[in-house]
């Protein structure tokens, strides 16, 4: 998303909702790009006329000759088209090709999870649910698959109300809150198009946690899951975050995953 469309989107909606441009500024100072994986009728109209598929929730991976599910037997959450995506959108360097597959546990507090790169290219075939536990046939749970399509967007840092013009301004009266949280929402609402995202897939941007934030320190977030984007049962969510170098690197070994309900 270019800094110019990103900052008199910003200022336009500050206008709009009575927010002074320092704070507009502050608000930009903090803000990070995002991408968020929708389904097909979370687009707008105009937004579905040129839609084009980036990601798939659940299914069964499609993994290189030699290569097996996990040793973790985590299921499969998400498939991410690395190709489809727009990389400019991001300030965080996934890689141009291939897929990122996205191994972890939603519904309980997994044992391991796994961020694995299939580079594009490599012939693949797709892998089966089944093995043996102890000589008895078992299965890897397998989600319905689901096609996400990407929708640029906008985070904002948790800590701009605490920033000087910004906090300067809440201290002036009554209802300036509301002020400030109508501007922010309006902001997010106006960077993806007017897609709908509350319940989504994230990749980059800041967290949006129920608890504490991980992406904390040198930690940045790589992706967001919205267990109900998988399950519509699932009432969790899983953050995975790394260092900015990891993530550039694809050491996704290095990755830190952390369910929240």
């Amino acid at each position: 998303m270019a800094t110019s469309f990103v900052q008199e989107l910003v200022l336009r909606t500050a206008e709009k909702h009575g927010a002074p441009g320092p704070v507009a500024q502050e608000l930009l100072a903090g803000a990070r790009p995002c991408l968020h994986l929708v389904p097909f009728q979370s687009l707008t109209p105009a937004q579905q006329e040129e839609a084009r598929p980036a990601a798939r929730t659940g299914g069964l991976p499609c993994l290189p000759y030699g290569a097996d599910w996990p040793d973790g037997l985590e299921p499969l959450v998400l498939t991410v088209d690395c190709a489809a995506l727009p990389h400019e959108a991001l300030d965080i360097e996934l890689p141009s090709d291939g897929s990122l597959l996205f191994f972890t546990e939603i519904e309980y507090e997994p044992e391991s999870s796994v961020v694995l790169h299939v580079p594009g290219g490599v012939r693949t075939t797709e892998r089966s649910a089944a093995y043996e536990l102890d000589g008895e046939p078992e299965q890897v749970r397998v989600y319905q698959p689901g096609v996400l399509y990407p929708v640029p967007g906008l985070t904002v840092s948790p800590d701009w109300h605490d920033a000087p013009a910004t906090s300067a301004f809440l201290d002036g009266g009554v209802g300036r809150e509301d002020i400030l949280n109508d501007f922010e929402n309006a902001v997010r609402d106006a960077a993806s198009g007017g897609a709908s995202h509350g319940v989504d897939v994230r990749l980059g941007g800041f967290s949006s946690p129920w608890q504490l934030a991980p992406d904390d320190g040198d930690l940045v977030l790589l992706a967001q899951i919205h267990g109900q984007s998988i399950d519509y049962r699932v009432f969790a969510q899983t953050l995975i975050v790394g260092t900015r170098e990891d993530i550039a690197r694809r050491r996704y070994e290095g990755l830190e995953f952390e369910q929240q309900v």
